[in-house]
């Protein structure tokens, strides 16, 4: 196994070890987790990095790290919600969005389209990673009365998660059109 599918498996391994920490009473457990969830973040962008830098690409990696970003971040929202500092249908937007997304690359590539990851769906992980630590480490709710950075951050992810996702759908419903011509 090369070092960005490690890293992607040790992605894997950080999700039940976050989970844990969040259901803790410690007193510190939110900074811990809001750590967990960056580390995992970076290995995130770390992983693909290196792959394309050693020339270490695989199939495996190309089927896993999307999957493990997916599921990092939705246990992150789910547990948000659970603490109630994030309203219930932001987190089923995003989910919803992500395997969406996800089950629409996987059908596109049954059919030879292959859709590769786009900019913006690197600044949606990237406003989604930041919106995740915020909400962990601010002690104020959410709430559009009385927006907190935290508050900012999330409307800015669902609003960068809306928009690749219909960035997505278009993008390879223009390939598909473009195949059959």
């Amino acid at each position: 196994m090369n070092l960005p599918n490690k890293l992607t498996l040790a992605r894997f391994l950080m999700i039940p070890v976050f989970l844990v920490i969040v259901s803790t009473g410690w007193r510190y457990n939110n900074y811990l987790a809001a750590a967990v969830f960056l580390l995992g973040a970076v290995t995130d962008g770390l992983d693909g990095y290196i792959a394309r830098k050693r020339g270490q690409v695989t199939l495996a990696g190309k089927l896993m790290d999307p999957l493990a970003d997916k599921v990092l971040v939705a246990a992150a929202l789910i547990a948000l919600v659970e603490l109630e500092r994030l309203p219930g249908w932001i987190a089923v937007v995003i989910i919803s969005r992500e395997f969406a997304v996800t089950g629409l690359r996987a059908t596109a590539a049954a059919g030879g389209v292959i859709v590769p990851a786009s900019r913006l769906g690197k600044f949606k992980m990237i406003a989604q990673a930041i919106a995740i630590v915020a909400l962990f480490v601010n002690s104020l709710p959410f709430s559009f009365e009385r927006p907190a950075f935290s508050t900012i951050a999330v409307a800015a992810a669902l609003v960068l998660t809306v928009w690749s996702g219909f960035d997505y759908f278009l993008k390879t419903w223009q390939q598909l059109v473009a195949e059959k011509k």
